[in-house]
Order: structure tokens, then sequence, then C-alpha cells
């Protein structure tokens, strides 16, 4: 069976990009592409679906021929509602077993990356897996069962934002990216952008 068989990915592109300036960060380019090119390049030979979560400039990510759906729930004050609305929007659009997240501006994100996911998650019977270099945790990049969708929806709907708290509430498998952890850096301010643009 494929390794990719039964998955949906979801590139997290809904934050403000406070730190950029509060430009739309997976717009913008690196070496002369869109960051999210570059994500989507990296990610879709490792899924069977690709979903771009946005919340604004939603014609630009249309034109990359890949479905865009906005986040379901908004907080009060008209602002983003965070990483946890983006997964819970995909998880309502989701079409497969399995949804996978990754954030628009880790353009380097490794080739391998839902092949190992999903080998902890089968192997551990958890409910999601979550990518780690040493004690750093990346809980954007995670690999999780469709059925969590109700719990998250009931854990927004108290009012509860923070991913790690959610996933703390979950059977999670860390997975060790030791042997690749410059695959997940990750591009948040113009000077990133900038010593990334130099590096060839």
């Amino acid at each position: 069976m494929s390794t990719k068989q039964g998955v949906c990915g979801l590139i997290l592109a809904g934050g403000q990009g406070r730190r950029m300036g509060g430009v739309d960060k997976g717009l913008q380019a690196l070496r002369g592409r869109p960051m999210v090119q570059w994500v989507l390049e990296r990610l879709s030979p490792q899924v069977d679906e690709i979903l771009i979560n946005a919340n604004q400039n939603l014609d630009a990510y249309g034109a990359l021929g890949y479905p865009v759906i906005a986040d379901t729930l908004q907080e009060t004050d008209g602002g983003f509602a965070g990483p946890l609305a983006g997964l819970h929007a995909g998880l309502e659009h989701c079409a497969h077993p399995l949804l996978a997240s990754v954030p628009c501006d880790s353009p380097f994100l490794p080739a391998d990356l839902i092949a190992r996911l999903r080998s902890a998650l089968e192997t551990k019977g958890a409910q999601l897996a979550v990518a780690r270099t040493g004690a750093q945790a990346h809980p954007v990049f995670a690999l999780m069962r469709r059925e969590v969708r109700a719990h998250l929806g009931e854990f927004l709907s108290r009012g509860g934002r923070r991913i790690d708290t959610w996933y703390a509430t979950l059977a999670v498998a860390d997975v060790a990216f030791d042997d690749e952890a410059g695959a997940f850096s990750n591009i948040n301010t113009r000077a990133e952008l900038r010593v990334h643009e130099a590096t060839q």
C-alpha cells in the first residue's frame, strides 16, 4: 500500500503574519516564487489531496489550483483564532481518514515527513503524530486521524486556543526528525527571508 494512501494535506496559511509586518507570509517571494509554492512542491507528492487554509488573499491562493478553505471559527474582535481553527476547518473538509498539517512558511519540509509520521501513528495506535527535533516540538507538522474533529470542535467551543493544550488531551506519538532538523526552518521575519534568499 502506498504510504500516502488516505491522507489529506493541509497547508496552514491563515495567520496574520505579525512578525513579518502584517503581510501574508505564504505569498512572500523566496527566490522568485511564493513560499507556499515551495511547500506545495514538497507536500503534494506525499498526500492524496491538498487543501489550503487561508483567511485573506483567497484568490491568490486559489490561483495555485487547490481548494482554499477559511476558518469557520472567528474571534469576536475580528481576528483569526490561530492554527487550531485552521486544523478544524481542514478536518471538516478532509475527504480521507488522515489529515496532515504543515505551515506555509517552512519551504524545506522533509520529503519523508508523512511516511514517518504515519508509521509512528499506526505503530503506537495514536490519535495524532507530531514532529520533533531534539527537545523542540513542531506542533503544526502533524498527522491526525479525522475522528478527532468532534473533540477539537468541543475544545474550541469551550474557548480553547492553545495547540499544545489540545494535544495534551490526545494520545500523541512524538516523532524524532533530528536527522533532518534544518528541514523545519520556518521564515517568520523579513530578516529570515533575506537569509534564505541569499542561501542557494
